[in-house]
């Protein structure tokens, strides 16, 4: 699987499709790596349009019970509607994966 292409892919055919067009929200995309923050199990399926189950507490590796990734349309929808500043303060509570926590970091 060509990475850079999946992500581009993704995008391009899931996300901009779903209103995001603000392009610092999109270049932000580009830039942060995704696939690092999905379960090793699961990395095959970073970029597809879908949740993303993290790790049960069950299994003894921290995680929390059903707790997910969201779609990766959803997580950019997000970041568009919330439209940080550089100069204001984010505090994530439940921050699952640290994807969104990572997005909002470099924005």
């Amino acid at each position: 699987m060509n990475i850079e292409q999946a992500r581009f892919n993704m995008i391009e055919q899931q996300i901009r499709p779903w209103d995001v067009l603000d392009q610092d929200v999109l270049s932000l995309l580009a830039v942060v790596k995704r696939e690092q923050f999905v379960p090793p199990a699961h990395r095959a399926l970073a970029f597809v349009d879908m949740q993303l189950p993290l790790r049960d507490r069950g299994a003894g590796n921290g995680s929390v019970r059903g707790q997910c990734m969201l779609e990766p349309k959803v997580e950019a929808r997000l970041l568009q509607e919330l439209r940080v500043q550089k100069h204001e303060r984010v505090l994530e509570v439940g921050a699952g994966s640290g994807f969104m926590a990572a997005l909002l970091g470099h924005q």
